[in-house]
């Protein structure tokens, strides 16, 4: 041997081997656990679908305090409330029959932790409303931050989304998937108008919330330069999206009326009856835009 090479030791060589292991395993793991564009597109639904669930299930508990089909709304508010906790707890720790990963961002996880919070705060409302005692002045208050919340928990990923895959189709997913919570939302406010709380200010709200709603959906469709929405040329997309406008278009008078602080039985009726297969129409557009996104 020459006197120039030393041969190595057996530690450095177990060093080396365990170091390559070491290597070979953060990088297995990374894979394993890497987002692909259908993840992704998934995550944004799901999450962006938990926006709507919270409106939802205020709607339901203010419409059983107005009295109206009470027996239904409080079956309704069950299942909005188990969907939300499997949901919530999905986007927490994973979930296999959502096709939820677990969070793995810190700003997510601590995101996620505060809306656990809020939503242990609210919860406790929808127990109370399934039981016949509806508090509305809480509901209109909680019901918001717990909103805020969700929906940034949906920018979060949308931003993860378009850094990890180079796309910006998040973003209609998450517009599309937020005129789901507009029908709610809308739909919370003509009650609590209807029920004569802070009703000046929920026609206020109101009015904004159909015009964003009208906005969004031509947007969509057209394009929006402004929401950074492109034209759309998917031929089953738009035949989805006329559903929606035509329904829109029959329910679009009933709020507007309502809006103005003169809220009649047969309104509310229509609301009713029309809110829920809007909400339908749209959540079928958000999935064909889930399943073109990627």
């Amino acid at each position: 041997m020459s006197p120039f090479l030393i041969a190595p030791s057996k530690k450095s060589l177990l060093i080396s081997h365990t170091l390559c292991l070491s290597l070979c395993l953060m990088m297995l793991a990374t894979q394993a656990f890497a987002k692909t564009p259908e993840d992704y597109a998934n995550i944004l639904n799901q999450s962006g679908k938990q926006r709507m669930l919270t409106q939802k299930m205020s709607k339901e508990m203010l419409f059983i305090a107005k009295g109206i089909n009470t027996t239904q709304n409080q079956t309704a508010l069950a299942q909005t409330v188990a969907l939300f906790d499997k949901t919530l707890n999905g986007l927490v720790n994973g979930d296999a029959s959502l096709k939820l990963p677990a969070a793995d961002s810190k700003a997510i996880i601590k995101l996620l932790g505060r809306v656990t919070q809020l939503w242990s705060e609210f919860k406790p409302l929808t127990i109370a409303a399934a039981a016949g005692e509806v508090d509305i002045a809480e509901i209109a208050t909680l019901n918001l931050p717990l909103l805020k919340n969700s929906n940034t928990v949906v920018r979060l990923y949308e931003k993860e989304a378009r850094k990890a895959t180079g796309k910006v189709s998040g973003i209609v997913i998450n517009l599309a998937g937020k005129q789901r919570m507009l029908t709610q939302k809308m739909s919370k406010e003509s009650i609590l108008i209807a029920l004569g709380h802070e009703s000046s200010e929920n026609q206020a709200k109101l009015r904004s919330t159909i015009s964003l709603f009208d906005r969004t959906l031509k947007g969509l469709k057209s394009g929006n330069a402004d929401l950074e929405l492109p034209t759309n040329s998917q031929p089953q997309i738009l035949a989805q999206l006329a559903v929606v406008e035509q329904l829109w278009v029959k329910l679009k008078p009933t709020l507007e009326a309502i809006s103005t602080g003169m809220v009649t039985d047969s309104d509310l009726d229509v609301l009713f009856k029309a809110n829920l297969p809007l909400l339908k129409e749209m959540n079928k557009a958000v999935s064909l835009f889930e399943k073109t996104s990627v």
